[in-house]
């Protein structure tokens, strides 16, 4: 008999399976996948540690988590710069004195307020959909070069019919500082994510391409209690409806050459070109590979059978969410948590610090 039946080896889980064990508890991992670390796994292709479910870098203000990761594994220094590309410009990204500097052939910051704030007087009331709050935000210019036909690919929608909330503010910054993050710490584990999660559970039972929720009677049987980490409303067999997400598709190219776009991320803007946005992995970590490897992320509504990657926390979903936390309190020997099971967008700083107060209050 196990103590913990962990359903999930992504961080959540990964760092309770971790911390359970170190306090004796008997535990086992369950994992839908074939492969473990959840939507951080990295997989070696050409030398090259390849983010295959988009994009991770890790950030955080919190020295205690900061302290925790590397105790398990290197950090590099990378720190995340992305480009944006509209047509044949090239942008700095956030919104910096470079953006400005390029885009209108300025100095200073001065002058770069002064074009904003002209700009923004063009919305007068309160704005009514996202791309009027974007004008009230940065002006005409940096939204019709910048935000537009990205946000347009994001939400396969047209600005004027995606709500003013979705972007409550966008960082402007009026110095010449292209680091994207404000957090103190940043950077990307030197052998990839995979390896992390190796560590947290090493010594663990861990079974892969096992469906917790087409064998959960047999499987709860084994352990006392249940952390489970997938999708809450699954859990329930949807029964109240689906909670919404965005999902992304990926398309992976490998490339005869040693360097293709000269950066990580670069965000391609303007709406005719299909893909919000090309990875190019080796930049992640200093890579001198000989060749090369991208990922074109294309943005799409997520439908059953997709992978959820981002919770749509807008008022009805919210609602729903909240229905299906009042039956999850009422299920006994189980607990719910991390992205899908809390139906929250959480920063993997803040999944594992979510995990790591968890432990704290169950494993007295």
């Amino acid at each position: 008999m196990y103590d913990y039946l962990v359903v999930g080896a992504g961080p959540y889980g990964a760092v309770f399976a971790h911390e359970a064990t170190k306090k004796g508890k008997k535990v086992l991992v369950v994992e839908k996948r074939d492969h473990i670390a959840g939507n951080i796994y990295t997989e070696r292709v050409e030398g090259i540690n390849v983010h295959k479910y988009g994009a991770h870098i890790f950030h955080t203000s919190d020295k205690e988590i900061w302290d925790y990761v590397n105790s398990f594994v290197e950090f590099n220094n990378y720190i995340n710069a992305p480009v944006a590309r509209y047509k044949d410009e090239l942008y700095n990204l956030p919104f910096n004195m470079n953006t400005f500097s390029k885009m209108w052939n300025i100095k200073t910051p001065k002058e770069a307020k002064d074009i904003i704030e002209k700009q923004k007087q063009e919305i007068t009331g309160e704005p009514q959909n996202l791309e009027e709050q974007a004008i009230s935000l940065v002006g005409r210019d940096i939204y019709e070069k910048l935000i537009k036909g990205y946000t347009e690919k994001q939400w396969e929608r047209d600005c004027t019919q995606i709500p003013a909330f979705i972007i409550k503010r966008l960082p402007v910054r009026f110095t010449f500082d292209n680091n994207y993050f404000r957090d103190r710490y940043q950077g990307i584990p030197v052998n990839g994510y995979t390896e992390l999660v190796e560590k947290l559970l090493e010594g663990i039972e861990v079974r892969t391409g096992v469906d917790f929720l087409e064998n959960r009677e047999e499987l709860r049987k084994l352990a006392k209690k249940v952390i489970y980490t997938g999708p809450i409303d699954a859990y329930f067999n949807y029964e109240l409806g689906e909670l919404a997400y965005r999902s992304i598709h990926f398309e992976n190219e490998i490339l005869d050459t040693d360097n293709f776009q000269g950066n990580a991320v670069v965000n391609y803007t303007e709406r005719e070109v299909p893909y919000t946005r090309i990875i190019e992995h080796k930049h992640f970590e200093f890579g001198e590979q000989e060749k090369t490897v991208i990922s074109k992320e294309y943005s799409r509504e997520w439908k059953l059978g997709d992978e959820p990657y981002y919770p749509i926390n807008d008022a009805k979903n919210n609602e729903l969410y909240q229905q299906y936390k009042a039956l999850a309190d009422k299920e006994e020997n189980i607990e719910f948590g991390g992205r899908l099971g809390e139906y929250k967008y959480y920063d993997m700083d803040k999944v594992i610090r979510s995990s790591l107060d968890f432990c704290k209050k169950e494993l007295k």
